[in-house]
């Protein structure tokens, strides 16, 4: 129970400062882009975050491929020093998640497990966001596989590549 309500903490704070994410990717707010990844940063609070979206979107209902409507698919590295944050890993996959459903994210043949609320999905500690964040700057692409509250079970994969320059400038960007 201690670990699910660190982590619905820490979910709804990214709930709040993931408004601004949104809002300000449609802005002028990008400072970097690598390969795959771009860098934004904002500045009130001082918030600073590398994202991609899917090379591959696959999207089935009873073991038949379907075509969905699905909002923006995100997954996303954010730093935000004055909460003490850094390296935080989340995704979204543009629609709600199944109610008490996890969404598997595979690297490399590792395989970690993030907690869902609503559209958004995490993992449960800073220790986890960091065994991810290695992995992904090992690895060349992430699978990220859900199920939506209607049932539709989703794989979405994204390009590593750029990802460690992509998490570095995000990083520098926040640390000074």
């Amino acid at each position: 129970m201690k670990m699910w309500g660190k982590a619905c903490i820490a979910g709804g704070a990214f709930l709040i400062a993931s408004q601004a994410v949104f809002a300000q990717e449609e802005s002028t707010n990008r400072v970097a882009s690598e390969t795959d990844w771009s860098v934004f940063v904002e500045d009130d609070p001082t918030e600073c975050w590398s994202v991609s979206s899917p090379k591959n979107t696959v999207n089935t209902r009873d073991g038949n491929v379907v075509s969905v409507r699905r909002g923006d698919i995100l997954l996303f590295i954010a730093f935000r020093p004055g909460s003490g944050v850094t390296g935080e890993v989340s995704f979204t996959g543009g629609y709600p998640f199944a109610e008490g459903s996890t969404v598997t994210m595979t690297i490399s043949g590792n395989t970690f497990q993030l907690f869902t609320e609503g559209e958004w999905a995490w993992p449960a500690s800073a220790s986890d966001d960091a065994q991810i964040t290695t992995a992904m700057k090992r690895g060349a692409e992430a699978k990220l596989t859900a199920r939506s509250s209607r049932g539709t079970q989703t794989e979405d994969t994204f390009s590593l590549l750029g990802f460690t320059a992509a998490m570095d400038e995000a990083q520098r960007r926040c640390s000074g």
